[in-house]
């Protein structure tokens, strides 16, 4: 995977999003956020306002993928977060999987390919109760 990132079509930023996004319109196809949890100085990572910031980067049909937190211990941060992205984009879905050595065994993915994609869409009962009440219909 590391090989892609010599892509002379790939550009990573390490730094703070917000005054890197201000000024991007249509900048961007994927915009991935590997944030660390949302206290301190990354909470606003997490907020309504970092969201409109990167809709507006994206180029039409562009993808976002955000770090998520764990359905086990912060359920109420990812139903809030889903409220005011349905309101931003015309399809919000959250995926995990599992990663024994994090808090509750839940994080990121490790390697990726179509089979764990589809599998990350597989959610738990509650986790589905709790975010099918705030899908649009």
């Amino acid at each position: 995977m590391a090989i892609g990132f010599d892509d002379p079509k790939v550009t990573i930023h390490i730094g703070d999003g917000f005054p890197f996004l201000e000024d991007k319109v249509d900048s961007f196809d994927i915009i991935i956020t590997d944030a660390s949890d949302p206290v301190g100085p990354a909470e606003s990572l997490f907020q309504e306002r970092y969201y409109e910031l990167m809709k507006n980067a994206l180029r039409p049909c562009g993808i976002i993928s955000s770090q998520g937190e764990c359905q086990w211990l912060h359920l109420e941060l990812i139903s809030a977060v889903q409220t005011y992205c349905h309101k931003l984009f015309p399809v919000v879905e959250y995926a995990f999987t599992t990663i024994p050595t994090y808090p509750s065994g839940q994080i990121g993915f490790i390697y990726y390919n179509a089979q764990v994609h589809e599998a990350a869409f597989v959610l738990p009962q509650f986790t589905k109760n709790v975010l099918k009440k705030i899908i649009p219909k």
